[in-house]
């Protein structure tokens, strides 16, 4: 008999792949949450790692030694990673960056002690002074890969 053949692995996936395409939420998923504990930790500290010195080094420019600890800095990439990560679960599209964006400047304003404009003003900075490390890599690196040929 044709149809009581048992599926294979292939079959059921792509089954599963079908009606995702279908209905537009992954059958594994049933709230279409997508969260990976793995990628979440490795996130959390690369994040931290990364954006950290920046923060901290753009939040000295404006508030001061004083208020701006390197403690303090990583909190809030701490925090603002973990928020930003169950926000980016529930794929809400622009009106989450929005809400992201509101909960990383309060997290900056709580953390650096300073009002709402000194916020963005220390998240603009930390941005450009993120894009010029960037730079900077990037023709070391690719200094570098000129030199190794």
């Amino acid at each position: 008999m044709l149809g009581s053949e048992p599926l294979t692995w292939l079959d059921t996936h792509q089954k599963r792949y079908k009606e995702t395409l279908q209905n537009g939420v992954d059958a594994r998923r049933p709230c279409g949450l997508e969260f990976d504990l793995v990628s979440f930790l490795i996130n959390v500290i690369i994040s931290t790692v990364v954006l950290s010195p920046v923060l901290w080094l753009s939040g000295r420019a404006f508030v001061g030694k004083e208020k701006a600890r390197f403690t303090d800095a990583i909190w809030i990439v701490l925090i603002g990673t973990v928020l930003g990560a169950i926000f980016g679960a529930f794929n809400l599209g622009l009106i989450g960056a929005i809400i992201q964006l509101i909960l990383w400047l309060g997290l900056i304003k709580h953390f650096f002690d300073c009002g709402w404009l000194k916020a963005f003003a220390i998240s603009i900075l930390a941005v450009i002074i993120f894009i010029i490390i960037g730079v900077i890599l990037a023709i070391i690196g690719i200094a570098v890969f000129i030199l190794w040929f």
